[in-house]
C-alpha cells in the first residue's frame, strides 16, 4: 500500500498497519489511553534488503534507549527516519516482540475461530501478514522500536519494564529520510507483566514535513549527521 497524505486512522488493540511511506513525510503516533505499545519496523523502499538495524542505532549514538534527535540507522549506515518528536524520553530497542506462545500462556489462548476481531494478536504474526503484503517474509525479521515503552537494566544486567512509563496522550513521532516501508503492530511488549491483555488505541497521523534532517540542527551527534549524509549521498546516485 502507498501512504496517501493526509492520512489519520486508528490501530486499535491488536492492530496492525504498513505503507510504503515517501522521504520527508512524517509519522506520529498518540496513545489514546496509558500502557500503549508499538513495534515499529523500516525497510528501504526500493531495496528492503537494507532495513533497520537496532544495533547499529545504538552502538553509533551511544545510547540504550531511543528518543528525540536519535537517528534511526539501517545496516548500511545511512538513516532511514529520525525522531522528532517525543513526549516520553525513553523508547525500547531492547524487548523484541511477543510470540503465539507467550500470548497464550500470559493472557489465555484464544483464536479467530472462536473469538473473531477479539482474539488476542501476537507481534510475531501481525509482522508477519504485513511483511506478506510488502513482499517481505520472516526471514525479513530484525529487532524493532517499541514505541511508548522503557525497558530498564539492573547492574546485574536484568531487564525490567516500566508499566506506569506511557500515559494518555503521549506522542512519537518520525521524519523519514529516504523512501520506506513502514511496520506497525499494536500488541503487548513481551517483557509487560500485565495478565490482561492491553487494550490501548493509537492514533496515527502521516503528514509531509517542512524540513529534512541534514539541515536539522537539533542532530548534533557526529555519527547520525554521516548516517544522514550517506543517505544524500544515496538520493544523489538516483538523480
Amino acid at each position: 500500500m502507498i501512504c496517501d497524505l493526509p492520512l489519520s486512522t486508528t490501530l486499535t488493540k491488536g492492530g496492525k498497519w504498513s505503507a510504503r511511506v515517501s522521504k520527508g513525510k512524517v509519522l506520529r503516533l498518540t496513545a489514546l489511553e496509558p500502557g500503549a505499545n508499538v513495534a515499529l519496523w523500516l525497510y528501504r523502499a526500493d531495496h528492503p534488503a537494507e532495513r533497520l538495524n537496532i544495533p547499529d542505532t545504538l552502538k553509533a549514538q551511544h545510547t540504550a534507549r531511543l528518543t528525540r534527535h536519535h537517528v534511526l540507522m539501517s545496516d548500511e549506515g545511512r538513516a532511514l527516519a529520525t525522531i522528532t518528536e517525543d513526549s516520553l524520553g525513553w523508547h525500547d530497542p531492547l524487548g523484541g516482540i511477543t510470540t503465539r506462545e507467550q500470548i497464550d500462556m500470559q493472557y489465555g489462548t484464544t483464536c479467530f475461530q472462536v473469538h473473531r476481531n477479539e482474539w488476542f494478536k501476537s507481534g510475531y504474526e501481525n509482522a508477519l501478514i504485513e511483511f506478506m503484503r510488502n513482499g517481505l517474509d520472516a526471514r525479513d525479521l530484525v529487532p524493532p522500536v517499541n514505541v511508548f515503552s522503557k525497558v530498564w537494566c539492573d547492574d546485574a544486567g536484568g531487564m525490567h519494564f516500566d508499566v506506569e512509563h506511557c500515559v494518555q496522550g503521549a506522542q512519537f513521532a518520525i521524519r523519514t529520510e529516504m523512501d520506506v516501508i513502514v511496520i506497525l503492530s499494536n500488541t503487548p511488549h513481551p517483557l509487560d507483566p500485565r495478565t490482561k491483555y492491553p487494550s490501548v488505541p493509537v492514533r496515527l497521523d502521516v503528514e509531509a514535513s517542512a524540513s529534512l534532517g541534514m539541515f536539522d540542527s537539533s542532530i548534533v551527534c557526529p555519527e547520525s549527521m554521516r548516517a544522514l549524509e550517506n543517505t544524500l549521498s544515496l538520493a544523489a546516485l538516483y538523480r
